[in-house]
């Protein structure tokens, strides 16, 4: 049952309740590049993805650890920023939607924000130094070479909320 606005006169019954409370379910984004060129793959990577809606508000979370057989966009440059798919559409463009760590090891980490870059995607933007204060040298929006080149073992944790489309 798609959500519907309370009006008065409406009873509770248990579709009706089903459909303004949240129920998780897998999710696998699409990895693409802003460019459309390099494109990644996840290969072997664990992919732990998932969402849920409440009205119109949809929550997801986001745990990906890349292995052996991903490709981070062979031959890819700082143009190819990383865009993962949204897991249903927005009415709009929405700044920000979320946050994710970026896990490289030990104290090689960063926070990005997830940015949306059209109503069906995202992108993650660097936004913090590493832990350990060393700073990032490749800033901007993540792709195969920032915050820094990525490989097997490293990860995207994290997850948000945005609103979906009517």
């Amino acid at each position: 049952m798609a959500y519907e606005p309370w009006q008065p006169g409406m009873v509770v019954t248990a579709s009706r309740l089903a459909s303004i409370s949240p129920t998780w379910q897998s999710w696998r984004p699409t990895w693409t590049t802003s460019s459309g060129l390099h494109l990644p793959s996840y290969g072997d990577a664990t992919v732990d993805c998932a969402y849920a809606v409440s009205a119109r508000t949809v929550y997801w979370r986001m745990n990906v650890v890349f292995a052996a057989t991903t490709n981070f966009g062979a031959g890819a440059d700082g143009s190819d920023n990383w865009l993962f798919s949204l897991p249903l559409p927005a009415p709009s463009l929405i700044e920000s939607i979320g946050w994710i760590d970026l896990h490289a090891s030990g104290t090689a980490r960063a926070v990005a924000r997830a940015r949306m870059i059209t109503t069906g995607s995202f992108g993650l933007e660097i936004a913090s130094g590493q832990p350990s204060g060393a700073a990032i040298s490749n800033t901007g929006l993540v792709d195969s070479i920032s915050p820094w080149t990525w490989a097997s073992g490293m990860a995207l944790r994290g997850g948000g909320q945005y609103e979906a489309a009517a």
